[in-house]
C-alpha cells in the first residue's frame, strides 16, 4: 500500500497544483475527527486548501460514499471498506495508503476502576461497558476480539452489561458521561496532550485483536482531484503532519 502513496505525487503532474484555493470534503473515522481537526490547519498553511470534515463510523461514511455524498477524500478506520470502494469503481486507483495505525484502550472517568492488565472484566465492579458497533465500527470489532478471547462476549451480552454504540465518539460518550462504567475507545480519544490519560485505562495488547490498519483513498467522483492527492500526499509524508498523528496515539508507516 505504500506505494500508492506516492503514486499519488503523478496525479499532480507540472504544475498541477489547483491555482485557487480548494475546499475537500472529507470523509473521517470518528476516531480520527479530533486529530484531523487539528491537522487541517497545518494542511491549510502549507497548500492554501482547507478541508470540511464529516466524522462517522466508517461503515456509514461508507454507505454514504455509495449512495453519492460528495466527499474527496475518504479516512477510514480499516483497510476493508476503501479497498471496496477501489474494488467498485468508486475510488480512485492506487490512491489507498495506511495514513495511521490505532490502538485500543479500556477506559473509565473513573480513577481505580480499571486495572492496568484489564482483570476489572472479569470482576463484578461495573454494570454497563461500552462497545462500538463491531458491525460498522472497526474499533468495535477490535473490542469484541478482545472480548472473545476473554471469554465474556457472549456472558456479558447475556447479561445485557454491553452498550453498543453507533461508533467511537458516541461510545467515549457513553463512558465520559457515566452512561456506561468504562468502554473500549481508540487511544486517541483519551490521551492528553501531556501524553497521560485521566480516569482509568488499560491499553490492550495488541496480541489481543486484529491491527487496526487505518486507509485514506481519493473519491473517484470528486472535482478536487489535484488538491485530494495533495491533501493525501502530505498526510502520509510530511514530518509535521506524522509527528501530529504519532502524537495523538497512533502509529505511522514513516
Amino acid at each position: 500500500m505504500r506505494k500508492a502513496a506516492f503514486v499519488l505525487i503523478a496525479l499532480l503532474g507540472a504544475g498541477a497544483m489547483p491555482a485557487l484555493p480548494a475546499e475537500l470534503h472529507v470523509a473521517v473515522a470518528a476516531n480520527f475527527s479530533g486529530p484531523l481537526q487539528r491537522l487541517a490547519p497545518m494542511f491549510e498553511k502549507a497548500s492554501g486548501n482547507t478541508l470540511i470534515i464529516s466524522p462517522g463510523s466508517s461503515g456509514q461514511l461508507y454507505t454514504q460514499i455509495k449512495q453519492g455524498a460528495p466527499f474527496d477524500v475518504f479516512l477510514s478506520a480499516d483497510t476493508d471498506k476503501p479497498r471496496q470502494l477501489e474494488n467498485e469503481g468508486l475510488a480512485v486507483p492506487d490512491s489507498r495508503f495506511t495514513y495511521a495505525v490505532g490502538s485500543l484502550v479500556l477506559w473509565s472517568a473513573k480513577p481505580g476502576l480499571v486495572d492496568k492488565d484489564g482483570k476489572v472484566l472479569k470482576a463484578p465492579k461495573y454494570h454497563f461497558l461500552g462497545v462500538a458497533n463491531p458491525q460498522t465500527a472497526p474499533y468495535g470489532t477490535a473490542a469484541q476480539q478482545v472480548l472473545t478471547r476473554l471469554g465474556l462476549w457472549e456472558r456479558l451480552n447475556h447479561e445485557h452489561r454491553i452498550v453498543i454504540g453507533e461508533n467511537i465518539t458516541q461510545t467515549w460518550q457513553f463512558a465520559a458521561t457515566g452512561s456506561a462504567d468504562m468502554a473500549f475507545v481508540a487511544l486517541s480519544q483519551v490521551l492528553g496532550e501531556d501524553g497521560k490519560i485521566s480516569g482509568s485505562s488499560w491499553r490492550v495488547p495488541q496480541s489481543m485483536y486484529d491491527p487496526i490498519e487505518q486507509a485514506a483513498v481519493i473519491i473517484a467522483g470528486t472535482h478536487q482531484q489535484a488538491a485530494a492527492a495533495a491533501f493525501v500526499t502530505w498526510l502520509g509524508t510530511d514530518p509535521a503532519a506524522l509527528a501530529a498523528i504519532r502524537a495523538a496515539g497512533y502509529r505511522t508507516a514513516n
